[in-house]
């Protein structure tokens, strides 16, 4: 579908013409105008709304921190020299 040129756009308006007479045309033309100011007033406020709440999101999320990498296996446990066992004895006095 392209672009309406000038011959299309007073065939339109003749036909508007004779389906409404001349009374009602500029009644009507003033009804979509005031749609189409307020169709896109509408989507103007939704997309600057759409566009606050983004910057808002991406202001809010914290940094995302890697998870802690777990230590390699075969090594000792934290808190206990490699290499010693603890047996739960104890020694007398």
């Amino acid at each position: 579908m392209g672009n309406i040129g000038m011959p299309e756009l007073i065939m339109i308006l003749v036909l508007a013409l004779l389906l409404f007479g001349p009374q009602k045309l500029p009644e009507i033309g003033k009804q979509v105008g005031k749609a189409l100011g307020e169709f896109k007033r509408t989507s103007n406020e939704l997309k600057r709304t759409i566009e606050d709440e983004m910057d808002r999101a991406t202001k809010e999320t914290p940094p995302v921190e890697p998870p802690p990498t777990p230590p390699p296996s075969g090594t000792a446990p934290s808190g206990s020299p490699a290499g010693t066992v603890e047996t739960g004895t104890t020694k007398p006095s």
